[in-house]
């Protein structure tokens, strides 16, 4: 993301956080960014996923809210959209935001003698991703600087 797109990025997590909270979500992220256009995506999660109806509502007052502020000079698509199940951990803070879920690592170096693993997340600190091991129970502290590519993964019973 280059600076000017981050800028933009921040300023609306700014604005939509308070809303977005007082909604009764969580705002996972904000990414603006061009594809076919600029799209703004709004990324939410709640307690028990989120609905279509959940974005329809947070979109429409976002919407608003970004039309009376107009910090965002070109035209774009807003996107309000959930992280998904196996949505791809990017940022120290979608670590927190997932404490206690089990995740899929896949490390630039091993760890244990392992380059892959898989285990419910304890915490971050300092750029230090706590993780407990699903097949062994044990805890490992991974720099999250050799994370090459970290996704939430569905717990099956």
């Amino acid at each position: 993301m280059h600076l000017q797109e981050k800028v933009i990025a921040e300023k609306v997590k700014e604005l939509v956080e308070p809303i977005v909270k007082s909604m009764g979500y969580r705002l996972f992220d904000v990414e603006f960014k061009p594809e076919k256009g600029w799209v703004l995506r709004i990324i939410l999660d709640k307690e028990g996923g989120i609905t279509i109806g959940d974005c329809e509502e947070v979109s429409k007052r976002i919407s608003a809210l970004l039309d009376v502020e107009d910090i965002i000079p070109v035209s774009y698509l807003l996107e309000v959209s959930s992280p998904g199940l196996t949505r791809e951990l990017t940022k120290p803070t979608h670590f927190e935001f997932f404490r206690g879920r089990l995740v899929k690592l896949v490390l630039r170096d091993a760890v244990g003698g392992k380059r892959e693993m898989r285990g419910f997340i304890e915490g971050v600190k300092e750029g230090i991703l706590s993780l407990r091991e699903k097949e062994t129970d044990l805890e490992y502290h991974i720099p999250l600087s050799i994370v090459a590519r970290a996704n939430l993964e569905m717990e099956r019973w």
